[in-house]
């Protein structure tokens, strides 16, 4: 077969151009080592390598979305819930995400799960319920300074569930419908103090008007009249009974 000799080299020849030529895209860089040693970071577009000198590995900069999985976390009111979160995160130095850690993704995850555990540990249940968005940026900024070293930075930080056991949420709901009662009762007795305020200045201002009090004192009998009723109670103000009794005063003492 006289064409086998070109079929071999041919082949040898696109081996070759295979390891030698690279293409990265616009969101991947290449670090580049040299016999073992780091060399540079090079990319996006054409790379050509030396074959059997030169290595390169793929570094993806997008946004990588990490699923932290459920971690049971027992509050600082002992409460024991279970809590996952989801991390977003980057490389933003293809050089110390290659050589300072073996698996720069499995490594991030790890330290996720002890944060979130650590930080969420130092709070109370209410906390965790109440002031997530506060929780979310503590864990955040934990675990930036922690991995800026690896060459990552935790963009953003998000808990998902926080999950209690049946007796906890019982526990809860009852507390909830305690509060409401005692904020109702609040309500009540501020409206009863405010009544009661009222009426004494109305009183007041009757008590300084003899007219108003005759006027007030009419209304309340064409009140009175314009119930279908068969009884009526018919109210008599001491100051017109005050005649008559000095008259009786009078008439006693003369006897």
């Amino acid at each position: 077969m006289p064409f086998l000799p070109y079929v071999i080299f041919a082949v040898a020849v696109i081996l070759v151009l295979s390891q030698m030529i690279k293409i990265l895209k616009e969101y991947e860089r290449g670090v580049i080592f040299f016999l073992g040693r780091f060399q540079r970071v090079k990319g996006p577009g054409l790379i050509i390598l030396i074959p059997g000198i030169q290595k390169m590995t793929r570094v993806d900069l997008r946004v990588l979305v990490l699923d932290v999985p459920t971690q049971d976390v027992i509050s600082r009111d002992n409460v024991s819930v279970k809590v996952n979160a989801v991390i977003y995160f980057r490389v933003v130095d293809p050089e110390k995400a290659i050589i300072r850690v073996e698996n720069f993704f499995e490594a991030t995850s790890q330290l996720s799960q002890t944060t979130l555990r650590s930080v969420l540990g130092q709070h109370e249940l209410d906390d965790m319920l109440a002031e997530r968005d506060k929780l979310n940026n503590d864990i955040q900024e934990l675990l930036d300074q922690r991995t800026d070293n690896w060459g990552i930075k935790v963009a953003n930080v998000e808990i998902k569930h926080v999950d209690l056991d049946e007796s906890m949420i019982r526990a809860i709901a009852q507390q909830a419908e305690a509060e409401r009662a005692r904020r109702a009762k609040i309500i009540n007795a501020e409206g009863e103090k405010q009544a009661a305020k009222a009426l004494a200045e109305a009183a007041g201002m009757l008590a300084k008007e003899e007219l108003a009090l005759q006027l007030r004192y009419l209304q309340t009998l064409k009140e009175i009249s314009s119930e279908k009723t068969n009884t009526i109670v018919f109210p008599l103000p001491l100051d017109l009974m005050e005649p008559l009794l000095k008259l009786a005063r009078t008439a006693s003492e003369r006897r």
